[in-house]
């Protein structure tokens, strides 16, 4: 079968790997679509993506879709031949986080395609993936593979914005209009949110937060834009770099919520703290998600709107053309690669 295995910047590989078997509690998934996501895109440019560094080569993708093709022993879940959603962790289950009911925090969770830990977890982007069953989640009536593609990422979303509050008839801003961004602001509207302002440098990217239910769209680059709020009852902060951060601590009431959701480069980044203390603003983390999985595949069979976010499908054997794509953000928002065939 084929994969996409990074051994580190710049160095993506599509190469010949054996088929996995099932193991004891597994299930064999014949992936279909897995999207391309900001992480991977650090992995490829980078060799890391935060302070997770490549240390092995490492198969990438967790955002993953498929059907099922055979359990392992004592494994049980959707009947061969279902079309499901794979959610890409596996909580430890034991540590306090788990107990606490915040297992996307886990401290010792497994994660698809992921160097946080050594040996690293491997991901998802190939033509058959072994993953506990109980990882599977089969799709909703009316949701097509294509569309369930952005389930990882709207998890995501959905999990960032309940950080937020209850954000129901309140002034949402976004800062970052790449495909979490504008997953943002849907799922920002669908939690009731009566405004979105959202910011960014690309108008590619704001044409498609624009598509996502933007209400109002600006330049980051310009402060003159007259589309900018005085402020805001909640921002969420979701294109990783400190000038967004600063953005939302400046725009955001006093008292107001904002929630960090781009992942900010390693070590430390610069902020406006004392605007945190005269103005009492609550800044939360917001980290993968939860049960939001499951929302999320409701909502997107809900919600044929979704489609318009996926800008390109790309067959797996031009994998590295996907990355470049995904990258240009002047052309694209979310980009699949297709492993049919």
């Amino acid at each position: 079968m084929l994969g996409c295995v990074i051994h580190g910047a710049g160095d993506l590989r599509v190469a010949e790997l054996p088929v996995p078997e099932p193991g004891p509690g597994q299930a064999l998934v014949a992936v279909r679509y897995g999207g391309v996501c900001g992480s991977d895109l650090h992995y490829w440019r980078h060799g890391g993506v935060g302070d997770f560094r490549l240390r092995e080569p490492m198969l990438l993708g967790h955002e993953v879709v498929g059907t099922v093709v055979s359990y392992g022993a004592g494994a049980t879940g959707p009947a061969p031949g279902t079309a499901v959603a794979v959610h890409p962790a596996t909580p430890c289950g034991r540590c306090p986080e788990c107990a606490d009911g915040r297992a996307n925090v886990c401290r010792d969770t497994r994660y698809l395609g992921s160097a946080a830990r050594f040996p690293h977890v491997q991901g998802g982007f190939a033509d058959r993936v072994a993953v506990p069953a109980g990882q599977l989640r089969a799709l909703p009536d009316g949701l097509g593979l294509r569309r369930a593609a952005l389930a990882e990422p709207l998890s995501v979303a959905l999990h960032a914005v309940r950080r937020a509050g209850d954000v129901s008839g309140r002034h949402v801003l976004v800062t970052g209009a790449g495909p979490i961004g504008c997953l943002v602001v849907a799922a920002a509207k669908a939690a009731g949110a009566a405004r979105v302002t959202v910011s960014d440098l690309v108008p590619r990217a704001r044409e498609f937060a624009a598509a996502a239910g933007a209400d109002t769209l600006v330049r980051a680059d310009d402060p003159a834009d007259a589309g900018w709020p005085e402020e805001v009852d909640v921002a969420v902060e979701a294109s990783g770099v400190a000038a967004g951060l600063d953005t939302c601590l400046r725009l955001v009431r006093r008292g107001g919520v904002v929630v960090q959701l781009g992942m900010l480069p390693p070590g430390q980044s610069p902020f406006a703290g004392n605007l945190l203390v005269s103005r009492e603003i609550e800044l939360r983390g917001a980290f993968r998600f939860g049960a939001e999985f499951d929302d999320a595949l409701h909502l997107l069979a809900a919600r044929p709107q979704f489609d318009e976010l996926i800008s390109a499908v790309v067959p797996v054997h031009s994998a590295e053309h996907a990355f470049a794509l995904a990258a240009d953000r002047s052309r694209s928002c979310k980009v699949l690669l297709d492993f049919a065939g």
